[in-house]
């Protein structure tokens, strides 16, 4: 009765290190010195294929003061004939 006892009373302190230590030993992100990571690219939607692909591989086509990317120059050129008709 007395190991039972006994056996008890350590499971529930080692319960209680363990939840008291745990967060403290967590696994954490690398520090990156505050710093923000810097977004390379992004992604945007061909308006006649309506593919998405890194804006920086698009072809641009300006537009009323907007501008407008597309996958290839074959899909700007589809764009610009059924603009013009």
């Amino acid at each position: 009765m007395r190991l039972l006892i006994l056996g008890i009373l350590i499971y529930i302190c080692y319960r209680s290190l363990k939840s008291w230590l745990g967060p403290h030993s967590a696994i954490r992100q690398p520090d990156r010195g505050g710093a923000v990571e810097k977004i390379d690219d992004v992604m945007v939607k061909d308006p006649v294929c309506e593919v998405y692909f890194p804006k920086r591989n698009g072809f641009r086509f300006k537009l009323g003061g907007k501008d407008l990317y597309f996958c290839s120059k074959e899909c700007r050129d589809k764009f610009v004939t059924a603009q013009s008709s």
